[in-house]
């Protein structure tokens, strides 16, 4: 082989492995993006199934139920609510008609023609003082609010 071979060869790989980089790098970011979803949407179907993603809005008044470690509670985005269910322990500033974002995946559980949306928190976030609101959680609940 010539020397001209030689760098083209090497070009060629050089040129494929960066390609092959990229595209690894593109792929595992996509993978671990964590959309967020308002409770309208969940119920209207626009979440994925079986993804992980987050959904967030208002702690419904009188939803929360506590047993031991288990936590039950509705978030609403004053249009539509959804069950949540959440294992562990509860930020400190977490309580009913205050903001909350939960990580986890929904459950849809069909009872012959009802079907009814259960969201598997796996982490609880809530807001953090008097003024502060996920920016997501406030653009939903103005867009729901303006409907």
């Amino acid at each position: 082989m010539t020397k001209r071979q030689n760098r083209m060869i090497l070009v060629g790989l050089l040129v494929s492995g960066v390609f092959l980089a990229g595209y690894l790098g593109i792929k595992a970011f996509s993978e671990n993006l964590l959309y967020f979803y308002t409770p309208s949407d969940i119920v209207d179907g626009k979440a994925p199934a079986n993804k992980n993603f987050r959904v967030g809005g208002l702690v419904e008044a009188d939803s929360l139920v506590r047993e031991d470690m288990l936590v039950t509670f509705m978030v609403t985005d004053n249009i539509k609510s959804i069950k949540v269910i959440y294992e562990g322990i509860l930020p400190d500033l977490f309580r009913e008609g205050q903001g909350v974002v939960a990580s986890g995946t929904v459950l849809n559980k069909c009872v012959g023609l009802i079907c009814t949306n259960t969201f598997i928190a796996s982490e609880v976030l809530a807001k953090h003082d008097e003024n502060y609101m996920p920016p997501e959680v406030a653009a939903a609940l103005e867009a729901s609010s303006q409907e």
